[in-house]
């Protein structure tokens, strides 16, 4: 009898895990709740709500559900696992505990910190009147965060003091981000290419999956605001210097750290970087996949994806990963899991967006699909709705046209030319995803 895989969300990065779920040869069936028109081609969606615990163990139990799979960040931050979990239901993702990491930046600081990791230098702060004198001692640029999870849109690297006030207020005053923006940290800017890493732990053992980089402006440059992604490649390469010292610094004296405060953390932890001229430091922590990070990491992947979340999920890692000894040619060697990983491919995505996003922007359009999709080029749905002879936008992010390549150029045109076979009235999306090309430090 073939596997049950549940996997929580609606979005792009939960189309791209059932997808590559879906690929596994254990041919499981996967639900996806309440999933999207693209989820729904290889699983069954179904009308559940993330946010409501209680529905969510009752369909388990009664589905006998042997794994769930949890997408975004609100029901890790709210606890969904620890609830599957007392009621003997296995879970890819942390509980509350380990999901602060990106439910409080405060709090995820004050890990690194004791943990001895390099990261910006911060305050914080949930009044508007303290925060503003602050801002009066300091140099600018000046990065101000609101410290719960807001999307990715929370964040806003400030250039001049108005800037700054205007987010100050935005968060504290104007409640933009609700009780996310409450309390804000303000953190000295840093210099240096980004680069997302997404560590795959059951506490003890871990695996590195491929680096990537995401494209957090609207406009190309990375120029206007923040947004939750507007594109993604990968792999990055880096140095070999680069590699170990991203794992010695940064990945095994967090994971200590956490085993050190005792808190429990099965699933994937993804920590966004800035490669500084003084070497690596942790700009933030996810306590999921990156999205759009995930669409361009999961298709480089050896193995099967399916057992490797069971294992993680059932603390065995270890085992699983016992089978990847071997490595390709080009692999760096100080890169745990490099083994999982097919080296000598790109991968990227270009995210077909709203116009007006991440604004206000109109819902309801008709969709028209690229007609061919093939093993190098597919869409990826991520906010979109299925209505009677197609679909239409529901979303600020729409589709993500992913392609892969025995280079990047070739993975970028594969995207490219995917998205310009894709219309509808208001597509926008930025032309210079993965144009800066893959290396760092070479």
């Amino acid at each position: 009898m073939p596997r049950k895989v549940l996997v929580i969300g609606s979005g792009g990065r939960e189309h791209a895990l059932v997808r590559q779920l879906a690929a596994s040869p254990q041919n499981p069936f996967i639900f996806a709740a309440p999933g999207n028109p693209g989820t729904a081609t290889l699983a069954q969606n179904v009308d559940l709500d993330p946010m409501r615990p209680d529905l969510v163990v009752a369909f388990c139990l009664d589905q006998e559900i042997d794994l769930v799979v949890i997408g975004p960040e609100d029901p890790l931050i709210e606890g969904l696992t620890d609830h599957l979990h007392r009621a003997g239901i296995a879970v890819f993702g942390p509980g509350l505990m380990g999901a602060r990491l990106e439910g409080d930046k405060e709090f995820a600081k004050e890990v690194l910190i004791s943990a001895g990791v390099p990261t910006a230098h911060y305050h914080a702060f949930s009044s508007t009147e303290a925060a503003l004198k602050h801002l009066d001692k300091i140099d600018l640029p000046v990065v101000i965060k609101a410290c719960g999870a807001a999307q990715g849109k929370g964040v806003a690297v400030c250039s001049t003091g108005d800037e700054a006030e205007q987010h100050i207020r935005l968060c504290l005053d104007d409640q933009k981000f609700g009780g996310a923006g409450l309390r804000i940290l303000m953190e000295e800017c840093l210099f240096g290419p980004e680069l997302s890493v997404l560590i795959v732990t059951d506490g003890q053992d871990y695996c590195l999956l491929a680096p990537s980089r995401d494209h957090k402006r609207i406009g190309e440059n990375d120029s206007g605001p923040n947004t939750g992604g507007m594109g993604a490649f990968a792999p990055v390469h880096l140095t070999a210097e680069l590699y170990a010292e991203i794992d010695a610094r940064i990945v095994l004296p967090v994971l200590a750290e956490l085993r050190r405060r005792d808190i429990p953390y099965r699933g994937v932890l993804y920590a966004g970087l800035m490669l500084t001229e003084q070497g690596p430091q942790v700009l933030e922590f996810n306590c999921r996949f990156g999205d759009p990070e995930t669409q361009v990491v999961l298709p480089l992947l050896r193995g099967d994806f399916l057992e490797l979340c069971t294992s993680t999920a059932a603390g065995e890692l270890g085992a699983y990963l016992q089978g990847f000894h071997d490595t390709e040619e080009g692999a760096p060697g100080e890169w745990p899991g490099a083994g999982m990983i097919t080296w000598d491919r790109h991968c990227v995505v270009v995210v077909g967006a709203s116009d007006g996003y991440p604004g206000a922007y109109i819902k309801d359009r008709p969709i028209e699909l690229p007609v061919h999709e093939d093993e190098d080029r597919w869409m990826i749905h991520a906010g979109t709705r299925a209505v009677e002879g197609g679909v239409v936008t529901a979303g600020g992010r729409v589709l993500g046209a992913v392609g892969t390549g025995g280079d990047l150029d070739g993975a970028r045109a594969a995207a490219y030319g995917l998205l310009a076979e894709t219309h509808f009235e208001g597509l926008t999306f930025r032309r210079d995803i993965g144009g800066k090309g893959v290396n760092d430090g070479k």
